[in-house]
């Protein structure tokens, strides 16, 4: 089997290596938001199912910060096809989704509010304000509204 990856096995196991697991850019971004409305959370949702990024224990709301690839998300980054490894790589989608799912039904069944925030939902006008209402319960969701094309 010929590999098309461009680097050696040494160079893609440092280049994986290098990719942030937390305190991504998103994360951040999102901490910073609450932060400023001064909404405390705590990180990591240790002993919680799929470990949130952020918890809000008094408020019993968990917050996961997904990028749109690696959670196979609807909009068009997150659904590129790869170009090497391809069947790899949707398989692994796949079963972070499914995972996903999981936690979020686990949670809700622990009477958990769950707020999943997409990486490109960040960028749309007006997103801090729903992401601050929905930690605080005033909103259904946190994404951006569908465009009516």
């Amino acid at each position: 089997m010929v590999s098309t990856d461009v680097f050696t096995p040494e160079q893609r196991s440092a280049v994986m290596r290098a990719v942030k697991g937390r305190d991504t850019t998103p994360e951040l971004a999102v901490r910073r938001i609450l932060r400023a409305a001064g909404i405390g959370y705590r990180l990591g949702g240790r002993g919680l199912p799929g470990r949130p990024d952020l918890v809000m224990q008094g408020r019993r709301v968990a917050v996961f910060v997904h990028g749109c690839f690696w959670h196979g998300h609807d909009c068009p980054r997150g659904s590129r096809e790869p170009k090497a490894n391809a069947a790899y790589w949707r398989a692994k989608i796949a079963r972070n989704r499914a995972r996903d799912e999981t936690s979020r039904r686990a949670l809700e069944a622990d009477g958990w509010r769950v707020v999943t925030v997409w990486e490109c939902d960040m960028k749309a006008a007006g997103f801090a304000d729903r992401l601050v209402a929905g930690v605080r319960g005033q909103a259904a969701t946190v994404s951006a509204p569908a465009s009516s094309d």
